[in-house]
């Protein structure tokens, strides 16, 4: 999917849009967000007593362009061995909230709120891997300044 993006020098864009599954299942998040390199992004991942207000685990994944992706927080607020402590996360109710602290231009990248019961699935899934899986994704972009 391509979208369209307004850039701006130092600030970061994140895209919203959809690429789960079951209606009743879906999660949302706002459609963009900005900020300003070294200041702090939270964003919310909101879904309903059916995922995530059920007890459903919240787990990020990031995407860097050309690379495989990886987890950046998983279980609600865990960060896998070498994810730096910048990035943050919680569960509160029905949502689930990434906070990236101290923004770099490498934190440009995809990123996916994925949500799925951790009762019943024994290994992590990806967006398209496990039927009923609930996953938002959003794109974080930065451009640099233009030289003057």
């Amino acid at each position: 999917m391509s979208s369209t993006m307004a850039w701006s020098p130092l600030l970061l864009t994140l895209l919203a849009h959809f690429t789960g599954s079951w209606s009743q299942s879906l999660l949302s998040q706002p459609s963009s967000m900005s900020g300003a390199l070294g200041q702090k992004v939270t964003v919310s991942c909101t879904g309903s007593s059916s995922n995530i207000g059920g007890g459903w685990n919240v787990n990020w994944i990031q995407q860097l362009p050309g690379k495989v992706p990886r987890t950046v927080i998983y279980s609600n607020n865990n960060r896998p061995s070498g994810i730096p402590d910048r990035f943050s996360g919680s569960r509160s109710g029905s949502s689930g909230t990434l906070t990236i602290t101290g923004l770099q231009a490498e934190g440009e990248a995809d990123y996916y709120c994925t949500s799925w019961d951790s009762r019943e699935v024994r290994q992590k899934p990806t967006c398209s891997s496990v039927e009923g899986d609930t996953c938002q994704q959003f794109l974080l972009s930065l451009e640099q300044p233009i030289p003057q």
